[in-house]
């Protein structure tokens, strides 16, 4: 199997069209270019020096691993299971939540999340935290495009844009004076991170005041009792879209920061950000990351419960809301081959300032701007390009109080998706769970024992921990996504040919993947329904 694959991959991808542009390569494969969110996959290179808030310290699979390119000499899809599993696994992360006396009254029991890259540096990212302030935990999962500028940024901020919406007025007040009379800030968040994440240290004062502004915004509004949870999510992600537009508009003296604030407006990501506090579950999406809910009924079985909807060309709630926003002159030109203008795939998303400025504030802010080239920012606009803005990043959100059946919630970025089913994600997951409970089961006997008895027992309960492989399950959904065969069993040598594609070639056959996957607390929820 794994010589059928690589000859083919092979063939496929030294066949592909090359274009020459100015100053850039686009390779494009005609039957695969619906992978690329961005019509033409633009080259990454790097405009910082080493040690600077570059985004090449993000997490992508060791290099000893993949090749780099389609032409070297010699090409091998051969990876020891080991090595296959120190792939996969180097972005594990997991938490479990426990209280000071070290009991879980929360309803999340604990979450596990996992990342694999396609892109060299990965576009994807995530975050993770407690609320310290107000109630709750808040899981985020980004999916960039055009570079990982936007998504490194909205990972950064948008949790703490709708922490501080949710805070009441006294709490601001208290923050305010803090920072007027240069007194230590108490934390709204506690970020559970994972050691290769990394954040843009050099522009985090420009981040904060901009913060500062906006709960000053906030404080002006005179708001009580405040903002729902619905509406604070949803003024968070328009606020912080915003304020990444207002950025890059900004003049700077800094040049690092200003190259900074280009790259994350002219990139893109979009988002999906689940907010859970005891039985309330909110989740607010914009673009076409997805959440499922995994609910198991009384008699046992289990089912996929969308809390979320993908916003693209296939979705007709989209196609309506874009057409009553501009003239029915452009009706026609608003999807083309199934992308918004023809350029991109989400129809909502942060950043994307091109699909949202006027043509002459684009060329007013790039002409003032340094060698653009250098930042990789796409400089293009379409020919049917009237009335922007075209995009929004302003979320749909989602209610849903849990029940004692919805034991799990998984959010993942379109890579997985594109792999799997809602319905198969949540078979594997659930899957997962029982065999792990038959690992930690304790040995039953039937009378009488003997030593035939013992052995064969003991091999049952070898083969079934063989038999799952990881402990992480955003690790085990992304073994299936990318090595499963035709019969829904993972094959190993599938497996390791799609984990050593060659960079220029990755692309074509998976996206970035990150997955975050939250355990509910049943005996929690069930608690509350007794007692309320």
């Amino acid at each position: 199997m794994s010589r059928t694959v690589s000859s083919w991959i092979l063939s496929s991808a030294r066949s592909s069209i090359i274009l020459q542009g100015k100053g850039r390569c686009y390779s494009i494969r005609i039957p695969n270019i619906n992978k690329s969110k961005w019509k033409l996959a633009l080259s990454k290179t790097c405009p910082y020096p080493a040690g600077s808030c570059s985004l090449d310290r993000t997490f992508s699979f060791p290099k000893a691993f993949r090749h780099t390119s389609t032409e070297e000499e010699h090409f091998s899809f051969q990876l020891s299971p080991s090595q296959i599993n120190n792939i996969l696994r180097a972005g594990e992360l997991s938490h479990r939540t426990l209280d000071l006396n070290g009991k879980n009254a929360n309803s999340v029991l604990r979450f596990e999340s996992n990342q694999l890259a396609s892109n060299n540096p990965i576009e994807d990212r995530r975050s993770a935290a407690t609320c310290l302030q107000t109630a709750g935990m808040m899981f985020g999962v980004f999916d960039g495009h055009a570079g990982a500028a936007c998504a490194q940024a909205v990972s950064e901020r948008l949790l703490h844009y709708i922490a501080m919406s949710l805070l009441p007025r006294q709490s601001l007040e208290e923050i305010e004076l803090a920072v007027e009379t240069m007194k230590p800030v108490r934390p709204i968040l506690r970020w559970h991170r994972h050691p290769n994440d990394v954040e843009y240290q050099e522009i985090a004062p420009q981040y904060f005041e901009n913060l500062r502004v906006y709960w000053q915004h906030l404080l002006d509004l005179d708001m009580e009792p405040g903002f729902s949870l619905e509406e604070a999510m949803i003024c968070a992600f328009k606020r912080l879209d915003s304020d990444i537009s207002l950025e890059a508009q900004a003049p700077q003296e800094n040049e690092l920061m200003r190259n900074i604030a280009l790259q994350v407006a002219f990139s893109g990501a979009t988002a999906c950000v689940a907010h859970i506090d005891n039985v309330h579950l909110h989740v607010a999406n914009t673009g076409d990351c997805r959440a499922v809910l995994g609910v198991c009924e009384e008699d046992g079985t289990w089912s996929a419960l969308p809390l979320t909807r993908d916003h693209n060309a296939y979705d007709e709630f989209e196609i309506r809301r874009l057409k009553r926003e501009h003239p029915r002159s452009e009706e026609k030109t608003l999807f083309v081959n199934d992308r918004l203008l023809g350029i991109l795939m989400p129809s909502r998303a942060f950043g994307d300032v091109q699909l949202k400025w006027s043509k002459e504030l684009q060329h007013s802010v790039l002409e003032n701007s340094c060698d653009i080239e250098a930042l990789n920012i796409y400089q293009y606009v379409p020919p049917n390009y009237h009335t922007p803005p075209y995009l929004t990043a302003e979320p749909e959100v989602t209610y849903h109080k849990l029940r004692s059946k919805d034991k799990f919630l998984v959010i993942a970025s379109d890579g997985l998706w594109e792999m799997l089913s809602n319905e198969k994600v949540v078979k594997l997951v659930a899957e997962h769970l029982t065999e792990l409970n038959m690992q930690k089961s304790p040995l039953t006997f039937k009378k009488p024992i003997n030593l035939r008895y013992m052995h064969n027992l003991l091999l049952q309960r070898k083969s079934k921990r063989l038999a799952s492989l990881d402990q992480n399950i955003a690790t085990h959904l992304i073994r299936h996504a990318i090595g499963s065969n035709e019969h829904g069993k993972v094959d190993v040598e599938k497996l390791a040919a799609m984990l050593t594609l060659p960079e220029d070639l990755a692309r074509m056959y998976r996206d970035d993947i990150t997955v975050t996957v939250v355990y509910f607390n049943s005996e929690t929820i069930e608690d509350h329904y007794r007692n309320h």
